[in-house]
């Protein structure tokens, strides 16, 4: 485990997500422009970064402003665009300027997994900002969501991870290494939160307000089993299935933080209970 100093820049950056979730937008941003500030001082983004991040950040404030134009369709899906494509880039770490910080090292989570690397990025938690003042509706609905529904998802949803060690991807390996609580800060704050909002909040509610719920859930599902690409078909398909389940409960209750809360859940029993990431050869 490696603790920079620099660690305590991300402390501004995660109470500036916890604003967006309880909708406190001018709060939400002072908090991320000091973050981005900080950064720009300390060196963990260069000026391209930080430029290129406030040029799309006023981009995205603009977009709700011209929704109901129609002479200023074509800036406005072009607006969009541009919105989509720096997400997406952020996620695959593509915008040039952000030195994010590396806090763990080719570490075991027991004796049966393979050794991998995290970082604390400040690249990929930025696209749920983006989305917040791009996307009104990103947060879900404030209505009272069914939550019955939502749990009984969470057996098959976390059925995979034992099916996954069936299929020999996974084995069980009870454990919960010393840098359990670095690894959970991580993957629920700026993991879990920065991919439920993209692919939940965004794409998977934007079609099911256009389309059908079904047709949102199940895009954003593939879309989600598609960004996981890089580890082979086997994790694109359980990747997807985990997807759809996130979707599910994204559904029933309403509320993408009860979607990031499922996202999590399954990751830390993955963590604690299997192999993680996956199985030594």
């Amino acid at each position: 485990m490696i603790l920079d100093s620099a660690i305590w820049l991300w402390l501004p950056l995660i109470l500036a997500i916890g604003a967006v979730f309880l909708r406190q937008r001018a709060v939400a941003l002072a908090l991320l422009g000091l973050t981005l500030l900080s950064a720009l001082f300390i060196g963990r983004i260069e000026l391209i970064a930080f430029v290129s991040t406030l040029v799309v950040l006023g981009v995205a404030y603009r977009l709700p402003m011209l929704a109901s134009n129609q002479k200023m369709k074509p800036v406005y899906y072009l607006g969009w665009s541009v919105v989509i494509i720096w997400c997406v880039m952020l996620f695959v770490h593509l915008i040039p300027g952000f030195n994010n910080l590396q806090v763990l090292d080719k570490v075991t989570a027991g004796p049966l997994s393979v050794p991998f690397s995290m970082y604390l990025n400040l690249d990929k938690p930025l696209a749920l900002f983006a989305l917040f003042l791009a996307y009104p509706f990103l947060l879900g609905s404030e209505a009272k969501g069914r939550v019955k529904p939502a749990l009984l998802v969470m057996i098959p949803l976390l059925s995979l991870l034992p099916i996954a060690a069936m299929l020999g991807a996974l084995k069980p390996e009870l454990s919960l290494p010393s840098w359990w609580w670095l690894f959970a800060l991580n993957n629920l704050i700026l993991t879990c939160v920065a991919e439920e909002a993209l692919f939940q909040g965004f794409v998977q509610q934007s079609l099911s307000r256009r389309f059908d719920w079904r047709l949102g859930l199940v895009i954003a599902s593939i879309l989600f089993g598609l960004a996981h690409f890089a580890g082979g078909p086997q994790l694109i398909a359980f990747a997807t299935l985990a997807g759809l389940g996130y979707g599910l409960v994204f559904h029933f209750t309403g509320r993408l933080w009860c979607a990031v809360l499922a996202h999590f859940l399954f990751n830390f029993c993955h963590l604690v209970f299997f192999t993680y990431p996956i199985l030594a050869r």
